[in-house]
């Protein structure tokens, strides 16, 4: 019994690294690159620009020592019926870098970005139908030499 699982394990492996190495199972577009993204991460823009003044606590270190793992808190616990929080990277080539679709739950979130250069990142935070923004500058350094 445990041969013949072997076997099959081992033939559906080779079909699979067969087929990967063809090109038969490669993805066909990345979400980050594909246009339905890029729209969101316009419109995502847009609404930063007309947003309000936001009145939850945003935590982003103010210099980054990596820029590829950035990390930053929104923290709209206070607020109620918070549908949505985004965060964007106003400088990187996609200014849409996390957004959190929220139902029945309490609007915290900690997440990581990554960050090309420095940049000022807005925190956006829908509830209750309503948008406000809080923006921060971010030094990204190499090495945490902030000179």
């Amino acid at each position: 019994m445990k041969r013949r699982l072997f076997l099959k394990s081992a033939m559906a492996g080779s079909a699979v690294a067969t087929a990967v190495g063809a090109g038969l199972l490669t993805p066909s577009m990345v979400f980050a690159n594909s246009s339905a993204f890029k729209a969101q991460s316009v419109a995502a823009g847009a609404t930063a620009a007309s947003a309000g003044k936001g009145s939850f606590k945003f935590k982003a270190p103010k210099i980054a020592e990596n820029g590829a793992v950035v990390p930053m808190t929104v923290d709209a616990t206070k607020m109620g019926d918070v549908t949505n929080i985004s965060i964007l990277v106003m400088k990187n080539k996609t200014q849409l870098s996390a957004s959190f679709n929220l139902t029945g739950a309490l609007g915290y979130v900690s997440t990581r970005v990554k960050m090309g250069s420095t940049s000022k990142v807005v925190a956006m935070v829908t509830a209750g139908g309503t948008t406000t923004a809080v923006t921060q500058e971010v030094k990204v350094t190499i090495g945490g030499c902030g000179g």
